[in-house]
């Protein structure tokens, strides 16, 4: 074949296989604008992420409020901080953050001087190696309280969060002007007596109204193994699953939403501070034996399918305290019911 031809013919089999790839090109060029239009988050498969860059940019999104940190007991504690009036110190839940009362948050504000904090081992606050029994968080909260110049506050938990507002408010009473607890009660000697094997019904998927089972706190007590598995798409998996099995009869929280608390896990420190919490309920059962009654004003919240023995155990410790079940609520109150958790802290808290 002359060489002219030759040349003819390998341009028109390149130029058949540019057309033929031009479509596919056009398609992943609009798939990377699209996507680099959209705000992005570090997920769990992507382990090299930091949760300051992320804190910076989710407090744009609630005008007034700033980030501050503190150094207390010797770590740092991260918080969003905005609003006037009384000092009301939120302390959020696993596997959560500061921003799981960002719906509340703008509303309270406008009453009080309003603190979400991540507590020990959690978003942007430190994770040491020990202090996760909740009398050791607890003095973190006091040691915060002190540096940022109060004397007593109000406070209020959710999960883990409660279980420290709870020692809080039973370590320095003097402290605490009235407490408010989120569906979880402090660890004590009924938790021994969970049973091992789930009760009928607890999967049932189309059943709203199911009960809830919470093996994963046994799960995450045991030493080094949710490390080795829960990590990268696995850690994906598990938690995605809690935050729905936990809501009421529909996902209480956005596929970005849980990427950002999946962010703030995904690191091995964060995982095993995470699992501290858990770690320690032997430790927060011993300690809970010596509390006293308490006598300040308490709330309870509790959704009506969530996990919670939170109501016969604020009867049972504290003094005429108020319980508010939710209808149709998980766990997850103050995503899945911010107006009622709004409308009861404000009346609770005035």
């Amino acid at each position: 074949m002359p060489r002219t031809q030759f040349k003819a013919l390998r341009m028109a089999r390149l130029l058949i296989i540019t057309l033929m790839l031009l479509p596919v090109s056009l398609a992943t060029y609009k798939q990377n604008v699209a996507t680099a239009a959209e705000p992005t988050f570090i997920t769990a498969t992507s382990e090299s992420g930091s949760n300051d860059n992320q804190d910076e940019e989710l407090v744009k999104t609630l005008p007034g409020f700033q980030n501050g940190t503190k150094t207390v007991n010797g770590i740092k504690l991260h918080y969003v901080e905005g609003g006037k009036g009384e000092p009301l110190f939120l302390l959020p839940g696993w596997p959560e953050t500061w921003y799981e009362y960002r719906k509340i948050m703008p509303e309270l504000a406008k009453h009080y001087h309003v603190y979400s904090i991540d507590i020990r081992g959690m978003g942007s606050s430190d994770k040491p190696t020990t202090g996760y029994d909740k009398k050791t968080m607890a003095s973190d909260i006091y040691a915060l309280m002190n540096e940022l110049g109060y004397k007593n506050i109000y406070i209020a938990g959710h999960d883990i969060g409660s279980t420290v507002a709870y020692a809080f408010a039973a370590n320095y009473p003097q402290a605490t002007k009235k407490l408010a607890m989120l569906d979880i009660s402090h660890p004590d000697n009924n938790m021994l007596k969970l049973p091992l094997v789930a009760p009928s019904g607890s999967y049932d998927e189309n059943n709203p109204a199911r009960v809830k089972f919470p093996w994963w706190w046994a799960f995450n007590a045991v030493p080094n193994l949710p490390e080795q598995l829960l990590h990268g798409k696995n850690l994906d998996i598990a938690y995605n699953w809690a935050y729905d099995y936990l809501s009421y009869d529909k996902p209480a929280l956005t596929p970005q939403e849980k990427a950002i608390y999946l962010a703030a896990y995904a690191k091995p420190d964060a995982l095993r501070a995470a699992n501290d919490w858990f770690r320690t309920f032997r430790q927060d059962i011993d300690d809970f034996n010596t509390y006293k009654k308490l006598s300040m004003p308490v709330l309870g919240i509790y959704g009506s399918t969530g996990i919670s023995d939170l109501g016969p155990f604020l009867k049972e410790n504290t003094r005429n305290p108020k319980v508010v079940e939710l209808k149709k609520t998980g766990h997850w109150i103050a995503e899945e019911q911010p107006e009622e958790v709004i409308k009861q802290f404000k009346e609770f808290f005035r």
